[in-house]
């Protein structure tokens, strides 16, 4: 490992744990080196607060000039909400600019470094390019497309069962698995249920995890059957957002709406038009969705090439039964040879269960 991978690392590892903090603005680390010593370490901590490089230039004073400046995602040449980083890396006296990778933001890709170098800075792009690009996975595409990254989670037995034939479904995994997906759903700006969902279990759908962040509650629901006493509609621990079709019930949006609910109608006379949600949800700068629905729901976006990365968790048990509800459902793929692809498949252990995570190769709108 070169003493640039070493430093990069930590920055990376800062940036890493603020997961969840930054949305809709990307990861950033950054690490300030002179004379072989760190002097300074910042991490991007909230949207609208000052950015990694600033952080650390302030932490090292003084010590800035001359030194070598180590940063997870190229600095901004604009002004935002805050100032341009470019700018206050030149009137530090930094010496030596590492960049893991440039900005997929279009106003600022290659600006920042141009704005280094053109100032007599030594500029390297490149180290730990792809870590830095897959931790900002979320900021990537919402910044370039507009819409939120999708991920989507199931938990299910190894026959793919999530609920008996009864539709008795607590609890399927252990308690560490489902300690994991409170941590997923503070990393999330919206998390989004069926009413299906809404009706059988009466969630709450937020992250009981210490200072975990609550995400947007979305609700599909097509003719607005929501119980107006749900936990969703009545408890103000996070908003909750209803998408629904042309046929919903006009009496009950009033009444929701009288409650603080938001309602969303989508272009579909009959059903939720997913794509519809998806694009909402951007428009209204969602910058990452987490699904965790019932297998038609979970269908629906994968059938219109939606989801951009799952999240399943298998328990060591079997259920079995034809009518046994599974975490994917719908019509299916017809041949075999038109299954969706996961790649980059990684299984981890937790508890006594088994996490998969990959990313479903896009067809289109449709696979």
């Amino acid at each position: 490992m070169s003493s640039h991978e070493f430093y990069m690392d930590l920055a990376l590892y800062n940036a890493k744990n603020m997961k969840g903090q930054t949305d809709p603005n990307p990861l950033v680390g950054s690490v300030i080196v002179n004379d072989n010593r760190v002097v300074g370490i910042g991490t991007h901590l909230k949207a609208g607060e000052p950015h990694a490089e600033v952080h650390a230039l302030r932490m090292a004073g003084d010590l800035s000039r001359g030194a070598t400046i180590y940063v997870t995602l190229e600095p901004c040449s604009h002004f935002g909400r805050t100032g341009p980083c470019a700018q206050a890396i030149i009137d530090a006296g930094i010496k030596k600019a590492i960049v893991a990778t440039l900005d997929p933001n279009p106003i600022v890709s290659g600006n920042g470094v141009r704005m280094l170098e053109e100032a007599g800075i030594e500029v390297i792009v490149g180290v730990r390019e792809q870590e830095a690009q897959e931790m900002n996975e979320v900021f990537n595409k919402f910044i370039v497309e507009k819409t939120p990254f999708v991920t989507l989670k199931a938990a299910s037995t190894l026959d793919g069962k999530i609920a008996t034939h009864s539709l008795d479904s607590k609890w399927i995994t252990s308690e560490e698995a489902r300690l994991d997906v409170h941590l997923l759903r503070s990393q999330h700006m919206a998390i989004l249920v069926g009413v299906g969902t809404v009706v059988e279990d009466d969630p709450e759908l937020t992250a009981r995890i210490p200072n975990g962040r609550n995400p947007l509650r979305v609700v599909l629901d097509s003719t607005l059957r929501i119980p107006l006493d749900s936990k969703l509609v009545t408890d103000g621990i996070a908003d909750t957002w209803i998408f629904t079709s042309k046929q919903y019930d006009a009496d009950k949006r009033k009444a929701l709406e009288a409650l603080g609910i938001s309602i969303y109608e989508t272009s579909s006379d009959t059903q939720v038009d997913v794509s519809d949600v998806v694009r909402v949800l951007g428009e209204k700068g969602i910058s990452s969705l987490f699904i965790e629905g019932g297998g038609t729901i979970n269908a629906a976006f994968l059938e219109n090439g939606l989801i951009d990365k799952v999240v399943f968790y298998f328990a060591p048990k079997l259920v079995g039964g034809k009518i046994a509800p599974t975490f994917i459902e719908g019509t299916g793929i017809e041949w075999m040879k038109d299954a969706i692809d996961l790649r980059n498949g990684e299984f981890t252990k937790i508890g006594k269960d088994f996490k998969f995570t990959g990313y479903p190769e896009k067809r289109g709108s449709n696979v």
